[in-house]
């Protein structure tokens, strides 16, 4: 359990990667999934966008909701069962809530994972 457990029902959270290039600070709105001390994150483009990509070169990030900030440490997912979970828990989160079919964006997209 983190101090981010009470957020986890927001719509948004804000993930803050290092430039792999720049060396810059990045921060973007991101939808997201928080069980226990991991915060799970899909990427619709199959890992190919920069969060992505600074994530994997700079796994050292913070991940903030509601101005409430906490360092962490990003992954890809490539475990099978815990990949399952992620596009479970963030499909569940936000169908519910969406008007289009996120089925697609389930199957396809390349899960994230910050260890906090």
């Amino acid at each position: 359990m983190t101090e981010l457990t009470p957020l986890a029902d927001r719509s948004n959270g804000y993930l803050t990667t290092t430039g792999r290039r720049s060396g810059q600070r990045h921060t973007i709105e991101i939808w997201f999934a928080l069980q226990g001390d991991s915060v799970y994150l899909l990427s619709g483009s199959g890992g190919r966008s920069d969060w992505c990509r600074n994530l994997e070169a700079h796994p050292e990030v913070t991940f903030s909701i509601d101005g409430v900030e906490v360092p962490g440490r990003g992954r890809r997912v490539t475990d099978q069962i815990e990949e399952a979970k992620a596009r479970d828990l963030v499909v569940a989160k936000y169908q519910p809530r969406y008007q289009g079919d996120l089925s697609g964006w389930r199957r396809e997209s390349r899960p994230y994972a910050i260890d906090l």
